[in-house]
């Protein structure tokens, strides 16, 4: 004969694995949730009516300015003497692309020469310890005719440092970068078409469609 006191084990033990058995399919298996970050959900035909962000382009960068041959290179070179572009100064790209055309490039700076007009443009080679070596201008439609070196065939970021050696600006086009034509920016002693090269800040200047 069964006691009391087994029969209540039995039932004690029941409950448990029933227990157990509830919270095993409760508890998502580790390949059915994982972080946002490392999901890729693979392609998805979002339909008429999705409002997701448009297939594009999206780059954000930034680094201190270092010299030539500094002992931590950095993306960004200075290549100035006279405190207009001195060493630790800042600077930030940012890069929006459509697919089928307009690109926005923004740009912030910190640390420079307060109210002084610098000249900023895209160029089409990283930045290297000479300062020839990021090339010419990003140009829309290349051109030797000097009258295509313009805002509109190019990518011109010119501004005025603040009071606190702050600036900005921004550039927007509707057409897109070609592939692997443009590398960096470049800051020049005159705002304009011109002027000599004070510094240089290789970007990943990306394409889109």
């Amino acid at each position: 004969m069964t006691s009391g006191m087994e029969r209540t084990g039995v039932l004690v033990a029941g409950a448990l694995v029933s227990l157990a058995l509830t919270a095993a399919a409760a508890v998502p298996d580790a390949t059915g949730v994982a972080d946002s970050a490392s999901v890729d959900p693979g392609p998805v035909d979002p339909g008429p009516a999705d409002s997701g962000p448009a297939p594009g382009y999206r780059m954000r960068t930034d680094a201190r300015f270092a010299p030539p041959g500094a002992f931590v290179p950095s993306a960004a070179v200075t290549y100035d003497g006279t405190g207009l572009v001195p060493p630790a100064a800042w600077i930030e790209v940012s890069q929006r692309s459509e697919e089928r055309g307009r690109t926005t490039v923004e740009l912030r700076a910190t640390g420079l020469k307060a109210g002084y007009a610098y000249g900023v443009h895209v160029h089409r080679e990283p930045c290297g310890a000479d300062p020839a070596a990021a090339g010419g201008h990003y140009q829309h439609r290349p051109s030797t005719d000097p009258a295509a070196v313009d805002p509109e065939n190019e990518v011109w970021l010119d501004f005025t440092a603040d009071g606190r050696g702050e600036g900005g600006a921004s550039a927007r086009h509707d057409w897109n970068f070609r592939r692997g034509e443009a590398a960096s920016v470049v800051l020049h002693a005159e705002p304009g078409g011109a002027g000599a090269r004070l510094a240089c800040f290789t970007v990943p200047f990306g394409w889109a469609g």
